[in-house]
């Protein structure tokens, strides 16, 4: 299932985040040893099938790069991802699928996304054309979800990562 042709999510288009010591001592558990503290927590996509989709993706070191709308990210009260920043990615229910770095951060008009990045996100064939017709459609269920207003100039914040741990599938 591509980015956007997932159908319109609830309201609440978010996993529950699991207490960071949990995720930590699950990754433990798979004999990984988190390289700080505290991580933050991350998970892509606003649906149980889009997470674990991008989530594989991850896993599969195929996806080094994600974008959202910086208005997301503030309406949460999140800071915006620093280069850096370590984070375990989630799946739906919560369960650790990958440890990555972010490695970079630009906050840039919808747009003025470029096809290496839209082939670093690893998503659907990997064209800026597709990488703007499925976030079209995504940040626009993001904006009404916000009360906002899709435009073409809306702030992306776009952000690349390495994968530094893949949890082993089950």
């Amino acid at each position: 299932m591509a980015v956007g042709a997932a159908p319109l999510p609830p309201p609440t288009s978010a996993p529950a985040r699991p207490p960071i010591e949990r995720l930590i001592a699950r990754l433990g558990e798979r004999g990984f040893t988190a390289p700080i503290d505290d991580p933050g927590v991350e998970w892509f996509g606003d649906s149980a099938a889009l997470a674990a989709e991008l989530g594989e993706l991850v896993r599969r070191g195929e996806k080094t790069a994600s974008a959202g709308l910086a208005v997301a990210w503030e309406a949460e009260g999140d800071p915006l991802p620093r280069a850096g920043d370590v984070k375990i990615v989630i799946d739906w229910d919560g369960e650790p699928i990958a440890v990555i770095e972010v490695t970079d951060v630009r906050v840039q008009p919808f747009d003025q996304v470029d096809e290496a990045f839209a082939r670093d996100e690893g998503e659907g064939d990997r064209t800026l054309a597709w990488w703007r017709d499925a976030h079209w459609r995504y940040f626009s269920r993001e904006c009404h979800r916000r009360g906002a207003q899709m435009t073409q100039t809306i702030p992306v914040v776009c952000w690349r990562f390495r994968l530094i741990y893949a949890v082993p599938r089950r």
